[in-house]
């Protein structure tokens, strides 16, 4: 079937520790998992009243006051414990970061790790009180992170880089080490028509984080070819069904990479939940169908 297989919110709980990390992804790379995802929130307010879109009453739940490591570090450290597994975010909530600093982390980051290992999966956020802790805008998130984006991608692909936008410009600007090929790819991750149509304009991969929403699949193929480019070239990641039957349903719908949840701290049940539990997912799903 040639799907691919990711380890979803991997750096929480347990295995945002150290020892833990490096045994879970060094399990998933054993395992035959393409890519291993992290998750972000730099703080969370306690008495924060935006609605949280993944859960009926609004709330995060159990993962409000949940070790939550950056997860850039995180990769970092466990990518010098692996050699060929990617490194994915899941999201990572772009208007809230510097995006030239942001563009050096990761480009030092797939540069060390060997290349071709870092996969950037963008969101634009949806705690308004986060934002105010830190200090950014909330209300033009989305333009601001198409902006970002345009300035990161520049940064990584021109020799000497000139950005002109609404939130960030530089000119004739030097920023070493590159990426592999001058390119990390990009995937929106969101469950929303306005998430779908951010992927088909300027998404390397789209990634609805529950479901298989045909729906917003068809909005993203929309969306890029009223852009000019090719949908086909959007690659789709979604949930894994708790049943691996299901799969063959979601390659049907164009998905490329499935997500199977490690923790079940942010709403879905853990598919898997050890490093030993990861390698017998191996052998009983991944290597039926990928």
């Amino acid at each position: 079937m040639g799907l691919k297989f990711g380890l979803r919110y991997a750096s929480l709980g347990r295995f945002g520790q150290g020892p833990a990390a490096v045994e879970l992804a060094q399990a998933a790379e054993e395992a035959g998992f393409e890519s291993i995802w992290t998750v972000e929130h730099v703080v969370v307010p306690k008495a924060y009243t935006s609605r949280y879109p993944y859960s009926e009453d609004g709330r995060m739940g159990a993962v409000e006051d949940f070790p939550i490591a950056d997860p850039l570090i995180w990769m970092a450290y466990v990518a010098s414990a692996t050699t060929t597994i990617k490194l994915g975010t899941a999201i990572l909530i772009v208007p809230q970061r510097n995006p030239v600093v942001t563009a050096k982390s990761l480009a030092t980051l797939d540069d060390m790790a060997g290349g071709n290992r870092v996969l950037l999966g963008i969101g634009v956020g949806w705690l308004e009180e986060e934002f105010a802790a830190i200090g950014v805008p909330f209300a033009d998130r989305g333009p601001r992170t198409d902006d970002y984006v345009a300035a990161m991608r520049a940064l990584w692909s021109q020799d000497c880089a000139t950005h002109e936008g609404p939130f960030v410009s530089f000119r004739d600007v030097y920023c070493r080490p590159k990426p592999a090929g001058g390119h990390i790819p990009i995937i929106v991750g969101g469950d929303t028509k306005a998430a779908a149509r951010r992927a088909g304009r300027l998404g390397d991969g789209y990634f609805p984080a529950r479901g298989n929403p045909v729906e917003l699949y068809d909005e993203m193929r929309r969306a890029a070819e009223a852009a000019g480019r090719d949908p086909e070239a959007i690659e789709i990641s979604a949930a894994a069904p708790a049943d691996p039957d299901g799969l063959t349903a979601l390659a049907a719908a164009g998905v490329g990479r499935v997500m199977v949840p490690v923790n079940g701290a942010a709403g879905l049940p853990p598919l898997v939940r050890t490093p030993e539990e990861v390698l017998e997912y191996g052998k009983r799903v991944i290597e039926r169908y990928a």
